[in-house]
């Protein structure tokens, strides 16, 4: 069988034959210049559930992508959180993810939740603001300290969250196991349901204030932050470094009027090593140089600014976050380069 073959100036010369050729030569060039514009690398940004604040973050940090790093459009995910999306940057099944600065450090180094699966390739790009740690009950629940604890029902934050991996760090430094209490491993939303509910005697939250899913728990019923004591404290800070001491200002939360020194960690955004040079230097750019349209998605990225991520980043930056901190004069400490 004899086969035809069509050259591609033929098939030009064929159809492009006589006065239509500049009309047709310009439709065609337009189509491909058209599609070219159209083509945007998708990018994917791996958060948290809906009831916390990674997943704005991550929303409005898409829209920063969208508006201002040409060629990519980005989505924010709904995930486990810190644990999980760790894993999701290793497998590439996300390009950005956010995590907590313990998760985060344990997943480069390969110990805690990641003893034996360390995941060399995590980078940071930047640390956008520091979860505080709630530990919250109901008025007229008989807790009062994270001793009363003890035989409760407690929510230790959903699986593979930040959440779990800091409470489970709280509780150990403090003495008490899960065998001490009734763990129930539930997200911020089903976590304020169950409290509202009576299913459960208290819940953590490891999140930026103010969170949604206490906000509306607090119009419906009265709430308790359960403070911890100085050497409680102590005690979580020597077992995880990552741990600061913060203060949750009264009037965040109706009903809870007075300051509540709790717990602070650091989120950090990361990506893997993989990522281009380029594209890490400019989605960094862009986050910072138009960081006023994230604050205005949730006031949790007034804190994201170059000082806080030179400060309380916990593993190494991507080189095209250096470039850029670098070119805004910003000096980057030896232990955040590769």
């Amino acid at each position: 069988m004899n086969t035809i073959q069509y050259r591609e100036e033929d098939v030009l010369h064929n159809d492009f034959r006589g006065p239509r050729a500049l009309i047709g030569a310009a439709a065609l060039i337009a189509v491909g210049l058209g599609t070219q514009a159209l083509a945007q690398d998708q990018l994917s940004i791996a958060t948290g559930g809906t009831g916390g604040v990674y997943y704005p973050m991550g929303g409005g940090l898409a829209e920063v992508i969208n508006n201002h790093v040409e060629g990519y459009s980005a989505t924010a995910e709904v995930t486990g959180a810190s644990v999980e999306n760790m894993g999701l940057i290793a497998t590439g099944d996300a390009d950005l993810a956010i995590g907590l600065a313990d998760t985060v450090q344990q997943a480069h180094s390969g110990t805690g939740r990641f003893e034996g699966q360390q995941l060399p390739m995590i980078r940071g790009l930047a640390s956008l603001y520091a979860n505080m740690v709630h530990i919250v009950a109901l008025e007229g629940s008989g807790i009062a300290t994270l001793d009363d604890l003890r035989g409760k029902r407690v929510s230790i934050g959903a699986p593979g969250s930040g959440t779990e991996v800091n409470t489970a760090a709280i509780l150990e430094a403090n003495g008490i196991t899960y065998d001490d209490i009734d763990e129930q491993r539930l997200n911020f939303n089903e976590t304020a349901d169950a409290l509202a509910n009576g299913d459960i005697d208290a819940g953590f939250w490891s999140v930026g204030a103010p969170t949604s899913s206490i906000l509306n728990l607090a119009t419906t019923q009265n709430i308790v932050i359960i403070p911890l004591s100085e050497e409680e404290l102590a005690a979580a800070a020597a077992a995880d470094a990552t741990f600061t001491v913060t203060t949750l200002p009264g009037g965040t939360y109706t009903g809870v009027d007075e300051d509540t020194v709790v717990l602070g960690i650091p989120n950090v955004l990361t990506v893997s090593s993989e990522m281009s040079d380029d594209l890490a230097h400019a989605i960094t750019s862009a986050m910072f140089e138009n960081i006023a349209e994230m604050q205005a998605v949730h006031p949790a990225a007034n804190q994201t600014t170059v000082e806080f991520t030179l400060n309380a980043t916990p593993v190494p930056l991507h080189p095209g976050a250096i470039r850029y901190f670098e070119e805004i004069g910003a000096e980057v400490p030896d232990r955040l380069r590769p």
